[in-house]
């Protein structure tokens, strides 16, 4: 049994999870899991910098972080950090914040490096739902989104710069509820980015449709009509596409008090979930799945494996 802390710094949020991972038996047991939205992205689409006050935000997170690691006495820690950092020209100041706290350097991964331990941390568990495989793994993120295809490994993968932050920023930033022109723009920036990665990651040979992170969870739980959110019930469940097309609907149509009084919703996602949920909406339709599975588990729980 190794004690593991792994570390998953994106655009939107900063989450932890140390975990107990047996190898001989093949599994991954929770002991701490935590989730912070603090926006490191916030302004990085316009201005290709991280701003100081979402690097404070990110760092107050972490220090908090590196608090839980001392305490539970994880032996080894992995910090990577996706989209945002890889973007922003003064990413020096984030990987010298991440090495004062933690006192490792981050990783600053690839697309296409995300891509592979997404798939990881989110078809460890499918054995025992026997979906068909191969398997298509969306990580919608804030600021990018991965598609990944493949079975017990990866296949094919890549990362397009379409996530629910980066999106609402350029469209939908001003809208309450946004236009049908806003929304029409949106639409199309998704369409054209779905139509790269076909040339890829050849979607039509997927069978399963595996969709990760907050913005593919709050849409199940949405759907699953929560009184509040609840992993347990969110992480593997079967989401249809008819549902999808009318929680996306009703999201884009609501005004944000009215997001933001949804029971699951988290209040860091309330500006940016109308947009999230149609990312997620526009992947089943051009690719046309006619269901998602949903994982709680995704890069995250794939960091943690890749420490053993």
């Amino acid at each position: 049994m190794t004690r593991v802390a792994a570390v998953d710094c994106g655009t939107n949020s900063v989450r932890l999870l140390i975990a107990d991972i047996d190898t001989a038996a093949g599994t991954l047991t929770d002991v701490e899991r935590r989730m912070e939205i603090v926006r490191l992205g916030e302004g990085v689409d316009r201005t290709g910098r991280l701003a100081p006050e979402a690097l404070e935000r990110t760092f107050t997170a972490m220090r908090g972080y590196a608090e839980l690691i001392a305490r539970h006495g994880a032996e080894k820690t992995r910090v990577v950090a996706t989209s945002a950092s890889r973007d922003a020209e003064n990413r020096d100041e984030f990987v010298a914040g991440v090495v004062e706290i933690f006192g490792v350097v981050p990783e600053v991964i690839t697309g296409d490096e995300e891509a592979a331990l997404s798939f990881t941390g989110a078809t460890r568990e499918l054995a025992a739902l026997r979906p068909a495989r191969p398997y298509l793994v969306v990580d919608i993120g804030g600021g990018s989104t991965e598609f990944v295809l493949g079975s017990s490994s990866v296949r094919a993968a890549v990362s397009v710069d379409i996530g629910c932050v980066r999106l609402t920023e350029r469209h939908l930033r001003d809208g309450d509820p946004p236009s049908p022109e806003q929304i029409t723009s949106a639409v199309a920036d998704i369409d054209g980015a779905l139509a790269r990665v076909r040339e890829t990651v050849p979607v039509d040979e997927a069978r399963t449709l595996v969709g990760l992170a907050g913005s593919v969870t709050t849409v199940a739980g949405i759907a699953l009509d929560l009184p509040e959110y609840d992993p347990a019930r969110i992480h593997l469940s079967r989401v249809m596409a008819a549902q999808v097309h009318e929680v996306t609907r009703d999201l884009l149509h609501a005004t944000r008090a009215e997001r933001a009084a949804i029971g699951v919703m988290h209040p860091g996602r309330v500006d940016v979930i109308g947009t999230g949920a149609l990312i997620l909406d526009r992947i089943m339709r051009e690719y046309g799945f006619g269901a998602v599975v949903v994982s709680e588990h995704d890069i995250l729980d794939g960091i943690a494996w890749s420490l053993v």
